[in-house]
């Protein structure tokens, strides 16, 4: 399975690309109030729950069975 980590930086972007839909509704400051909270908070208990669960020798994008997995979702696409 892929690192924890990548979950982490689809949050970040997920959230960020979501505070860019309030900005583009006309509420910046709640937007950036949401991105301050939810990244301060949940990140950190994201952060740490995956700290305890992280892998010695963690598969990355490199490994055969990851690219496997990669390819027969792209094919299914």
């Amino acid at each position: 399975k892929p690192v924890p980590l990548f979950w982490a930086l689809g949050l970040v972007v997920v959230s960020g690309m979501g505070c860019g839909v309030l900005v583009g509704h006309g509420a910046p400051f709640l937007s950036l109030v949401l991105f301050l909270i939810y990244l301060g908070g949940m990140l950190v208990v994201f952060a740490y729950s995956a700290a305890l669960a992280a892998e010695p020798y963690p598969e990355t994008l490199g490994s055969r069975s990851v690219a496997l997995n990669a390819g027969g979702y792209l094919v299914g696409l």
